[in-house]
């Protein structure tokens, strides 16, 4: 296994999963604190998560003993600004030099995401969000805050976390209408509104950090077709395009696809353009596309009937892995194996979307995010045994390595997670991290910080770039 000579090795988080403090220091509440409180009697929520706000030190100086070349972490913008486009809140930009600062002073470059899951409630309550148009506007001033204050510190932007995942997760999105067609209008008009304001972000960053590099971070989707009948080849490609590959072509290039607006059209959830919304656009290629990978998906051929006829108004199945009528239908496939919280396993497709969004858009890639959501078991003797994470990170590190090989320029692994963190369905009994956090659903205890045995493992194939796999 071969990896260039400047390799980024590093791990991944999020603010609302890692930080708590969540309303310290004067931060304002976010959507995803809002979701979270909801579940809070029956699991963790984001009042004390992690509590990096308090352990920021300790776990930098874990980062450095891991090796770690990068740390892809956000900003919580309702940490910034707690209402979203109000007034700048100076301790939160002081928390986030402090974080900078100590990474840059232990060796290890910040990737800092500017969105990740956490619109600022206040934003929900004054626009519905993402369905107004000004809060494009209240991004991009928040996105150009963030530059002028860190463009001596920071190189390396994401824009927003997934946002062709998050469009899917109506709760991620605060949407709450009942007609599932009103709902995907709104969720059109949302999505188209995610993109203005990442091409605004692409656009600021290049102007005041004239060296800095910008890019999305998409989920990324591999999706095989259920039998070789040509309908089915069609209905995986169509998952694709519907899920993931629409979103990078209106990155890259700055338009939706024939295949998307068609889609679009049928449905009749064409999102309101304005008429300058096309120079604004084109601004948006990014400098880099990041990967988010987990798993495969399988599709088959979803005929459209008299019920739900072509562009039906209905689509079926559950927010992520969307059934579309006359298009495509989520299925399970059978020749892999899946964990225990149901996502099937398959290093394989790792190379396969590493090739393909390679070919497709000629940028360089990293990945951000890639990883084995258990229920790790500490120990009594204060250990957690967790072979079975190093089996999976194993078998896509091969991946990568091979998809340098067939030509791909991968710049950079960033697993998820770096620590045990808070899990959005699943509280703390999904563990992901290299470092286990000792707490549990409804007891902080301490949250110490316990190194785990993939940790011992990734800080060798670290220190060997690769090569003691």
């Amino acid at each position: 296994m071969q990896f260039p000579e400047n390799f980024l090795w590093g791990a991944s988080s999020s603010a609302f999963q890692i930080e708590g403090g969540w309303d310290e220091d004067g931060k304002g509440m976010s959507v995803a604190d809002y979701n979270a409180f909801k579940r809070s009697s029956r699991q963790a929520d984001t009042r004390i998560a992690s509590d990096f706000y308090h352990h920021y030190e300790e776990d930098i100086a874990l980062m450095k003993e891991l090796g770690m070349g990068m740390y892809r972490f956000s900003f919580a913008w309702s940490r910034i600004i707690p209402d979203g486009d109000g007034k700048v809140n100076p301790k939160g930009l002081a928390f986030y030099h402090k974080v900078v600062d100590l990474l840059r002073k232990n060796g290890i470059e910040p990737f800092v995401t500017l969105y990740h899951f956490d619109l600022p409630y206040a934003l929900v309550q004054k626009y519905n969000g993402w369905e107004d148009r000004r809060c494009v506007y209240a991004f991009e001033r928040y996105a150009r805050i963030c530059f002028e204050e860190f463009k001596d510190s920071v190189r390396w932007w994401q824009v927003i976390n997934e946002q062709n995942l998050m469009i899917r997760v109506d709760e991620r999105m605060n949407i709450t209408e009942s007609d599932p067609w009103k709902a995907d209008k709104m969720r059109a008009q949302m999505d188209y509104h995610m993109f203005l304001a990442h091409a605004l972000a692409v656009k600021a960053c290049h102007e005041i950090i004239p060296d800095g590099k910008i890019g999305p971070a998409v989920s990324s989707t591999c999706t095989y077709p259920l039998t070789n009948v040509p309908k089915d080849v069609w209905a995986a490609r169509m998952n694709d395009y519907m899920k993931t590959v629409y979103c990078l072509d209106m990155h890259c290039y700055g338009a939706y696809s024939g295949i998307y607006m068609r889609y679009l059209k049928e449905r009749d959830i064409v999102p309101v353009m304005q008429e300058e919304d096309a120079s604004i656009l084109k601004h948006g290629r990014p400098d880099y596309i990041a990967v988010n990978y987990y798993r495969t998906l399988c599709a088959s051929y979803l005929p459209a009937n008299e019920e739900h006829p072509i562009g039906s108004r209905v689509y079926r199945g559950n927010e992520v892995d969307f059934d579309q009528y006359g298009y495509c239908r989520d299925e399970k496939n059978e020749h892999l194996a899946a964990s225990e919280y149901g996502a099937q396993i398959d290093p394989t497709g790792l190379r396969i979307v590493l090739n393909d969004y390679y070919s497709r858009y000629r940028l360089p890639l990293l990945i951000t995010e890639n990883g084995l959501g258990m229920a790790d078991e500490l120990t009594a003797d204060g250990k957690i045994h967790d072979a079975y994470r190093i089996d999976y990170l194993r078998q896509h590190i091969e991946a990568c390595a091979l998809a340098i090989e067939d030509g791909v320029e991968l710049f950079g692994y960033s697993p998820w997670s770096f620590m045990d963190l808070l899990s959005s369905h699943q509280g703390f009994r999904k563990r992901y991290g290299f470092v286990y956090v000792d707490r549990d659903e409804q007891d902080a205890k301490q949250c110490e910080r316990i190194r785990k045995d993939s940790f011992y493992w990734y800080q060798k194939v670290i220190a060997s770039n690769g090569e003691s796999l």
